[in-house]
């Protein structure tokens, strides 16, 4: 069957989130914490904000769990004191500050362009709601999607398949219409797979294991779609 329907992840895939949470970082540290290098502070809470959202994925922790955590771990490791009280009050303002930043990877709006026409365009994201509809209304994007499911209100995270079978179901498409895009090998690619429809790996290092289809900038995608 062809491919009728195309579902994209939002973070790390066409929203630049390095950038923007960088962005956001300069202007929320800037606020409460006086003296502390940004460029450290960055240097240890990516990979730690990556290893959290790891945790979340499987449910070893919860949403305030991961907020407090990557900070209070990344703090701790640049040895920068701060009170509790201030880590939360921190979380609140970076996630306030953080969909005000709306930079897309390049070639985003260029091949959303490509396919609009031609596919039904989706979103199947881990992000949080409000944050996530944030960031596709204020980057410009949100109308190029019918339909948007996220793991808040599908109750399940990628790659478990019942949020990939409930975005298609909304969606009202098969799995065999269907291709997933994404930068998560485990999350998006093998979550798709393993629910029948097909996957595209975006990953800009251009390191996929093989058979798994890969691009490493977005426009490249039309030389599969």
């Amino acid at each position: 069957m062809a491919i009728t329907d195309v579902f994209f992840d939002l973070d790390h895939t066409l929203w630049d989130f390095e950038r923007n949470s960088a962005m956001a970082f300069d202007a929320v540290l800037s606020d409460y914490c006086h003296g502390i290098d940004h460029e450290q502070f960055l240097k240890f809470y990516v990979p730690i904000n990556v290893k959290y959202w790891e945790l979340y994925r499987v449910d070893a922790i919860d949403q305030a769990g991961l907020r407090y955590g990557r900070l209070k771990e990344t703090f701790d490791a640049i040895e920068y004191s701060v009170s509790d009280q201030t880590i939360g009050i921190i979380a609140d303002a970076y996630i306030e500050n953080l969909p005000r930043h709306n930079h897309l990877f390049e070639g985003a709006i260029e091949i959303l362009d490509y396919l609009e026409p031609r596919y039904n365009l989706h979103i199947i994201t881990n992000g949080f709601h409000q944050i996530q509809e944030s960031k596709l209304r204020n980057s410009g994007i949100f109308d190029y999607f019918r339909t948007i499911t996220n793991s808040e209100t599908a109750g399940v995270k990628k790659p478990n398949p019942l949020i990939f079978e409930s975005a298609m179901r909304i969606a009202g498409t098969s799995a065999s219409a269907s291709v997933m895009i994404g930068d998560c090998i485990d999350a998006d690619v093998k979550g798709a797979l393993k629910c029948g429809m097909d996957a595209i790996h975006f990953c800009e290092l251009r390191n996929t294991p093989p058979p798994i289809k890969s691009v490493g900038k977005l426009t490249d995608l039309k030389k599969f779609l």
